[in-house]
């Protein structure tokens, strides 16, 4: 069963870039969903801000066809659509000037959340801080959401902490990371820390290595120039990988609190080791499938930006010492999938003669596209004829758990959305934090950088680079299967 929705105080939601991509797709269908389920009061409102000039009512017309494009269609209810759309205003603003913001202020009521969402570039965040400020349109408990990229090194994440600042207290800023809401990380936590039967498991002595999983089929078409700035080092791994790593080799907080939370993943990214050389492994994908390859889709014929990496990360503290975690993560890639893979080690000895039957432990958090959670476990192969051995997995999809009330979880940008509101920032990531995964990532973009090589090239439809498989049969190990 899904569990009950609980209303969140009524606020104004002002989102800059309100008429971009990310609003289009993912902000403003989502808050129409959770306007449905009853969690987004009636009396709150959400005011678009960009710099294109469209009155209330194209504003609206706009938000309706996102919401009959992006919303499953057994969501559609016509009443509770006009009553959302209702609820939505729109005001030009200049970022960078002075126009639309005395419109805006107007619009902001006393005594009501308030909260401004950034779906801007980053270069704008300072310039819209101010403004806030400057203008009166924040107030001392106004919160502000940030989002990625936050800087693209160490320097310009310092940069920007400092700009924004210069505005607001850190107890306002919300840097997101959209991961950090799906349901299955946030499980993760609860898997660990609300069972007996995983924690005393969840150490070096016992697991064998981690291996954390995000695979796309997709290309960088059509935004090739942006993403070659950056590349998956940048784009993928300093920041979901990440969290994703924090979560599994974090100690328990001494409650789930804010800092408490945040304090413990902070340890962990300042305890991974310096990654080798050896141990990272760069790839761009080549033309197949009748489609351009990276370079091509890059425009940049000399690129030597990596469209995949995969590297052995080391944790150096007391409960991780001795297991790697695996990352790896592309475009172009046989499936999308993105997975963690907990392998526990064999046990010390085995009574059976079926010794080849044998298979490891596996406890497998599944956060996309079922999202989901599996254990793998030897048992017993049916029938006659003595101990033979066979792997099964004790498996549970939320899909198939829910059933058609699945539809009803809310999607990541819905939750985080609903926990600026609630002024929680457990899911979002301090700046110290940022930074410490800046001061670690730096080290190994500038290593490869100063050597100039060139990624290697991988066929698209595969898993990667031959040398990623290389990477885990030197340590007698196997990447598991991408599909």
């Amino acid at each position: 069963m899904v569990s009950r929705v609980i209303p969140v105080e009524v606020f104004d939601l002002v989102i800059f870039g309100g008429t971009g991509d990310l609003a289009r797709r993912k902000i403003l269908p989502g808050l129409y969903r959770r306007f449905l389920s009853g969690q987004m009061t009636s009396d709150s409102r959400i005011i678009g801000a960009a710099r294109g000039e469209l009155s209330d009512a194209d504003f609206r017309k706009m938000v309706a066809e996102s919401i009959a494009e992006f919303v499953p269609k057994g969501r559609h209810d016509p009443a509770i659509i006009e009553a959302f759309l209702s609820r939505l205003h729109y005001v030009a603003i200049d970022a960078k000037g002075e126009g639309g913001w005395d419109n805006l202020k107007s619009l902001m009521r006393p005594d009501v959340v308030r909260a401004f969402y950034f779906s801007v570039a980053p270069s704008l965040f300072g310039d819209i801080a101010a403004r806030l400020n400057t203008h009166g349109v924040a107030d001392a408990q106004s919160r502000i959401v940030v989002e990625k990229p936050f800087g693209r090194d160490l320097a310009s994440a310092q940069a920007l902490n400092a700009t924004l600042a210069q505005q607001f207290a850190e107890s306002q800023i919300y840097r997101i990371d959209h991961y950090l809401g799906k349901e299955t990380v946030q499980n993760l936590m609860a898997v660990r820390f609300a069972n007996i039967l995983f924690e005393p498991l969840w150490k070096s002595e016992y697991i064998d290595h981690v291996q954390i999983t995000v695979a796309e089929t997709v290309s960088v078409e059509g935004r090739g120039a942006y993403y070659d700035k950056s590349g998956a080092m940048r784009d993928m791994v300093q920041n979901h990988m990440m969290q994703l790593l924090c979560l599994i080799a974090m100690e328990p907080p001494y409650h789930f609190d804010p800092d408490a939370v945040r304090d413990e993943k902070l340890k962990v990214i300042r305890a991974l080791d310096p990654v080798r050389p050896e141990d990272i492994v760069r790839g761009q994908y080549l033309a197949g499938g009748g489609q351009g390859g990276y370079v091509a889709h890059s425009e940049n014929p000399s690129s030597k930006t990596e469209s995949y990496i995969a590297m052995k990360v080391n944790v150096s503290n007391w409960r991780w010492k001795g297991t790697p975690f695996y990352l790896r993560t592309g475009k172009r890639l046989r499936a999308r999938t993105s997975e963690i893979a907990i392998t526990f080690k064999e046990p010390p000895h085995s009574i059976f003669d079926d010794a080849e039957g044998w298979r490891e432990n596996v406890l497998v958090i599944r956060l996309q596209p079922d999202e989901g959670m599996n254990l793998m476990v030897m048992i017993k192969e049916p029938g006659p004829g003595g101990m033979r051995l066979m792997q099964v997995p004790l498996d549970m999809s939320f899909a198939e758990a829910l059933g058609d009330e699945a539809e009803d979880i809310p999607d990541a940008y819905e939750r985080l959305i609903m926990d600026v509101i609630r002024g929680n920032q457990t899911l979002f990531m301090r700046g110290d934090e940022v930074e410490a995964a800046w001061a670690w990532t730096d080290p190994i973009i500038n290593a490869w950088e100063g050597k100039g090589d060139k990624p290697q090239g991988y066929d698209p439809g595969t898993s990667g680079p031959e040398d990623a498989l290389m990477l885990m049969h030197r340590d007698a190990r196997r990447w598991r299967e991408i599909r």
